[in-house]
């Protein structure tokens, strides 16, 4: 059975990137103090434990796709860490997670420009997609607002030549 993912509209595909415009979702979210491999981990970590049980009603929730996460960037110390909740849940029935680090919020993504990549989404090739999307968003013009994060569509034993990835950005203006 396929994995869920966010819906979205395809705005105008360039070269190397394309602009998507995402319907609102429901997240389960949380921000982790360490280094990005140690965050990505621990934050998969914990929101994975409120999907599989880990909240007050003992609920199962439907894993998604993809994790998405702040890219790491140089000096950043913290990251945030969110899996979107399938679509037949809202705020009202989602459970609350047993531990205060993870929150259920709505999430608005808006306009992002977004590049593809695969294998590993290790620190070092998550920041060299980002410089390569940066530099593609000022060719064409593009401005972004906020951060760029990184959306990882595979489980960890899924093998380099199958992995997904993106690198993603709100951005302001639509071309």
């Amino acid at each position: 059975m396929p994995i869920e993912t966010p819906e979205y509209k395809i705005i105008s595909k360039h070269e190397g990137f394309e602009v998507r415009r995402y319907s609102d979702m429901v997240i389960a979210t949380t921000k982790v103090q360490a280094d990005y491999k140690n965050s990505t981990s621990s934050g998969f970590r914990r929101i994975a434990s409120y999907i599989f049980g880990g909240n007050d009603k003992e609920m199962k929730i439907a894993m998604t796709a993809p994790v998405i996460a702040d890219c790491p960037s140089e000096g950043l110390k913290s990251y945030n860490i969110f899996f979107v909740m399938p679509k037949e849940h809202s705020m009202k029935d989602l459970p609350k997670a047993n531990i205060s680090e993870v929150s259920i919020q709505k999430e608005s993504l808006g306009e992002l420009a977004v590049l593809s990549f695969g294998g590993w989404a290790s620190e070092s090739r998550s920041m060299g997609y980002q410089k390569k999307l940066s530099e593609l968003l000022i060719k064409n013009k593009i401005e972004t607002k906020g951060g760029f994060m990184i959306a990882q569509y595979n489980s960890p034993w899924t093998l380099p030549p199958f992995r997904k990835n993106e690198v993603m950005v709100r951005i302001l203006n639509t071309p």
